[in-house]
């Protein structure tokens, strides 16, 4: 794709056609150094995700409503790294685009895709926490598997036909040059995006972790506190501080991807303007490398993730009923 030429001429992205967009020169050790780091971060995020996405599936124990949210969400970040990244690698890297103006209206509608549905997604853990903490007697009535499949489903489908409709609406440009991918909303869904795909999902996650926490915090300091004066506690006493330890991991991992997340949509809302190239592409990195820190955060807190994967990377899951195997090494959390 790089076009070596004389240091005093110009390369273009297509030479043969006179609309070309003009091609960065590069040095060759800079294609080497980051078509290899690109390289490395996009194998990485989907083979951390399909270890999340092979865990979940495959352990019969981890089949929670939970645990069924955490599986689409590492969906989504797989097919970030399977597909996101290495697109925008090369659009990077080579600063020209070259798979033709309707994939780019298709790759957009897939980023649209995957950001709305790890929204979504972290929508519903917030949401699932809320009732787990908040109201535990409820939450096994409330919260079942089949209905976070449909929740999650919905999720899912909502997403694909939202970002349908903003890149159909999405009118032809023809000030730009062969070889470029920039997509502009229109005021009208630049409006309705800051709402629905900003504000409001925004909002309600924080408005519900925050009490989640709230009450979580309250739980754990009554339950210590009978344990400290020598009080019996109760299988269910210590099943809500086992659920409030996992608000807190859940709600560890929703910070972070939101903190990951924001800048990016700021971003998009200001179309660019008067931004520094440098600073609009790594902030466009950090949406993109957070795909690849969820499965390291499972890892660090989660007990249950670090021997499921023992398991797929020693190849004990292909043994005769590892799918019913305990793969808790402690309490479920």
């Amino acid at each position: 794709m790089a076009y070596e030429t004389e240091d005093h001429e110009t390369q273009y992205c297509f030479p043969a056609i006179n609309s070309s967009c003009i091609k960065e020169k590069r040095s060759s050790y800079y294609y080497y150094f980051m078509y290899t780091f690109f390289s490395l971060l996009s194998g990485g995020t989907v083979f951390l995700n399909l270890l999340v996405i092979i865990s979940i599936s495959h352990f019969k124990k981890l089949h929670t409503p939970t645990n069924l949210i955490i599986l689409s969400l590492a969906v989504a970040d797989m097919l970030v790294g399977l597909i996101v990244m290495p697109i925008e690698a090369i659009k990077l890297i080579e600063t020209c685009w070259y798979f033709e103006d309707t994939f780019c209206r298709l790759f957009m509608l897939i980023l649209g895709l995957l950001l709305s549905a790890s929204l979504s997604n972290l929508v519903l853990i917030a949401v699932d926490r809320y009732v787990a903490v908040c109201h535990p007697l409820k939450y096994p009535q409330k919260i079942t598997m089949t209905r976070m499949l449909i929740f999650v489903c919905l999720c899912w489908f909502v997403s694909s036909a939202y970002n349908i409709a903003i890149v159909i609406s999405i009118p032809h440009r023809t000030d730009l040059c062969y070889g470029e991918c920039i997509i502009m909303l229109t005021f009208e869904w630049r409006v309705t995006d800051l709402i629905f795909s900003f504000l409001f999902p925004c909002t309600l996650i924080i408005t519900l972790h925050l009490r989640i926490f709230y009450v979580a915090q309250k739980q754990v300091k009554v339950i210590n506190s009978l344990m400290k004066s020598g009080k019996s506690v109760t299988e269910g006493s210590v099943k809500r501080k086992s659920e409030s330890k996992a608000a807190v991991t859940l709600g560890i991992i929703v910070a972070i991807h939101l903190l990951c997340w924001i800048p990016y949509y700021i971003l998009t809302l200001t179309e660019n303007a008067a931004i520094p190239p440098t600073i609009f592409y790594c902030l466009i990195w950090i949406f993109y490398v957070n795909s690849c820190l969820n499965p390291l955060i499972y890892a660090l807190f989660y007990p249950w993730f670090r021997k499921s994967v023992k398991h797929i990377l020693t190849f004990r899951i292909f043994q005769t009923a590892s799918s019913r195997v305990n793969i808790f090494t402690h309490q479920q959390f």
